[in-house]
């Protein structure tokens, strides 16, 4: 028996891989798109970091401006609370008595204490 033989020219191609499309995006579009959302996260850090930095500065400004009316308050409770003792002094001891050997003004100290100690 006679063996066959391929024909001449031979054979058509055969087709043995699939030719389907890829699942989801390319990886240039997924890049691309990771890049912007970056991008524009960036940009909003940014922007709340100069947000932030400006109610700083903002805050700080405002307690520069507010220590003079603060020390004048102080300093308005301070002149009560001594001539307070002084009146207090001249009643217990019936004349003031200069504790310090100079007449320089010492800023007095309070160290104020609770009434009630709880334990």
């Amino acid at each position: 028996m006679p063996q066959d033989m391929p024909p001449v020219g031979g054979y058509g191609p055969v087709q043995y891989k699939r030719n389907l499309p890829a699942p989801g995006f390319r990886p240039t579009t997924l890049l691309i798109g990771m890049g912007a959302v970056m991008i524009f996260g960036f940009y909003k850090l940014g922007q709340g970091i100069k947000e932030q930095n400006e109610y700083a500065r903002e805050k700080m400004w405002s307690r520069i401006h507010l220590i003079p009316l603060l020390q004048a308050e102080e300093d308005r409770d301070l002149v009560r609370r001594h001539l307070a003792d002084q009146a207090r002094e001249k009643e217990l001891l019936g004349e003031n008595v200069k504790v310090y050997n100079s007449d320089r003004y010492v800023r007095p100290t309070f160290a104020v204490t609770p009434s009630n100690i709880t334990k």
